[in-house]
């Protein structure tokens, strides 16, 4: 299994070291193949999961028949995603190994459909064009479905994201998702947290109620919003679920993250609109959700409770 590179997408670092970048600094580089080994070892863990999940699955038969001749014939199937995102999509501390969720569930799709897969690690905001373009088959980038995105894409289910809050451990305010009107909560700019989330929480949670409006926090990175949690100078961190679950793992007895979600949705695999290898991803999906292999890929990420029963086909969720 290889990795392109087409970009150097360095991890970012912090004085805290948060796993959100400690596996794995500097530029990306070609891979030969996932490692049979496991660095740390765990389920969910601070493992470093450099081992091929897709080691001894079968191809299944249903969808390698729906497969194009020609991809058949090629014996390969390619897949963009940015490995710049932990625990999602990143490269391992041996800067070659694309290791995360997405590169795990991209190898089991390949492998339910007995090809092999080609991995492409560039920036997020060209994989669309890239896929239009026909440079890439697929993208696994934890991408939702929008209006705009369905008219230039297929997209199928593959599981669930959000976006949760985090507390230094313990939660000593005793915060909760609902209750934190007039707290100091820390969102990334331009992320969802801050444009939507956040005001949504503070106006249905806190000012509708005739109490004090959640005070946002905008910093330039997540990290740097962990960074204010643990000295105290804000009280929660609003962020991508995953990602700080995450920085939990990562920093054991430092963040907590708050049950529930403050948003959840369902996030896709997608192809180019009207691709004719979707019919056949869509069923190597579903043989994956329905095969053993979905809980152990979500699990070693710290993704207990966020798989799907059924590969469906997206609709928009704006």
């Amino acid at each position: 299994m290889r990795v392109s590179r087409h970009l150097s997408v360095p991890i970012v670092t912090t004085a805290l070291a948060l796993a959100l970048a400690a596996c794995g600094a500097g530029g990306t580089a070609e891979n030969t193949g996932a490692k049979s080994t496991k660095q740390g070892g765990g389920s969910g863990s601070s493992a470093e999961h450099t081992d091929d999940i897709s080691v001894g699955v079968k191809p299944d038969a249903k969808a390698v028949k729906l497969l194009p001749a020609a991809v058949k014939a090629r014996g390969t199937i390619s897949v963009a995603m940015d490995l710049s995102s932990p625990p999602t999509s990143f490269m391992a501390s041996d800067n070659k190994t694309a290791i995360g969720f997405n590169p795990d569930f991209s190898r089991l799709i390949a492998a339910k459909l007995g090809l092999k897969l080609q991995i492409n690690n560039i920036k997020f905001d060209t994989i669309i064009t890239g896929l239009q373009a026909d440079r890439y088959d697929f993208t696994a980038s934890t991408m939702g479905a929008t209006k705009d995105r369905l008219k230039v894409l297929d997209m199928v289910d593959y599981f669930t994201a959000g976006t949760g809050v985090s507390v230094p451990y313990g939660n000593p305010q005793k915060l909760g998702t609902h209750s934190l009107c007039g707290r100091r909560v820390a969102v990334q700019t331009g992320s969802t947290a801050e444009l939507q989330w956040l005001p949504l929480r503070s106006k249905e949670d806190c000012t509708s109620k005739g109490k004090p409006a959640i005070k946002p926090v905008v910093l330039a990175s997540v990290n740097d919003a962990l960074t204010q949690l643990v000295s105290k100078r804000v009280d929660a961190v609003m962020y991508d679920f995953t990602g700080l679950q995450w920085a939990a793992t990562q920093q054991p007895k430092t963040f907590q993250v708050l049950k529930p979600m403050v948003a959840t949705k369902t996030v896709t695999v997608a192809l180019k609109k009207d691709s004719p290898l979707t019919p056949a991803v869509q069923a190597a999906i579903q043989s994956i959700i329905d095969d053993p292999k979905y809980t152990e890929a979500l699990g070693r990420w710290g993704f207990q409770g966020l798989g799907i029963k059924t590969a469906a086909m997206a609709v928009p969720q704006d």
